[in-house]
C-alpha cells in the first residue's frame, strides 16, 4: 500500500470565524471551484439533496472533464473544521487515487480568520509516481479556490442568501 501524500493551501480572510464556517459548509462548490488549473478541471456540478450540513451526507462531484466522485462528509466540529471522503473517483483521476480526505479548517488570525484546505491523497500504482506533478498543480488550484472563496466571504449579499443559496 502506498503512503499517502498530504498537501495544503492557507489563506488569511478578513471576516469573523463564524461566517467563514458558515459560509464554506455549504458553499456551491461551482462557486468556488470555476476555473480549471493545469490538468486539474472545473466542477461542472453537484448532485445532492438538501443543504450540506450535517455528517454522513453525501453527495457526487461531476468535473468538466467527465470525472465524477462521491462526497462523504465526515466531520463538522463548528466553526472549528469540517472533513470529508472522496470515493468512487472516475476519469482522469482514476487511475492515480484511490480515495482523498480532505478538510477545511478555520482558525483566528489578526482581525480575521486563516482558512485552510487539505487533502491527503491515497495514491495507487502509478499515481505514486505522478504525485509531485499532481500536487504541485492542486497548489495552484487551491490558490484559485480560495482566493474566489475569499471573494464570497466578502460579498454582502452572501449573508442576505443564506447558506447554501
Amino acid at each position: 500500500m502506498s503512503t499517502a501524500v498530504v498537501v495544503e493551501q492557507s489563506r488569511a480572510i478578513p471576516v469573523t470565524l463564524q461566517r467563514a464556517f458558515d459560509l464554506t459548509l455549504p458553499i456551491p462548490l461551482t462557486s468556488i471551484f470555476s476555473r480549471r488549473y493545469g490538468l486539474l478541471p472545473p466542477i461542472k456540478r453537484v448532485e445532492q439533496d438538501g443543504i450540506w450540513s450535517h455528517v454522513g451526507q453525501s453527495r457526487t462531484v461531476v468535473t468538466t472533464d467527465g470525472g465524477t466522485m462521491r462526497e462523504l462528509l465526515t466531520v463538522v466540529d463548528s466553526p472549528r473544521s469540517f472533513g470529508y471522503r472522496l470515493s468512487n473517483i472516475t476519469g482522469p483521476l482514476r487511475p492515480l487515487v484511490d480515495t482523498i480526505d480532505g478538510s477545511w479548517e478555520f482558525a483566528p488570525k489578526g482581525t480575521g480568520t486563516l482558512v485552510t484546505w487539505r487533502w491527503v491523497l491515497h495514491p495507487k500504482g502509478v499515481g505514486v509516481l505522478v504525485m509531485p506533478l499532481l500536487t504541485s498543480m492542486w497548489r495552484g488550484y487551491a490558490r484559485q479556490a480560495l482566493e474566489m472563496l475569499s471573494e464570497q466571504l466578502l460579498t454582502p449579499e452572501s449573508t442576505d442568501r443564506g447558506p447554501g443559496a
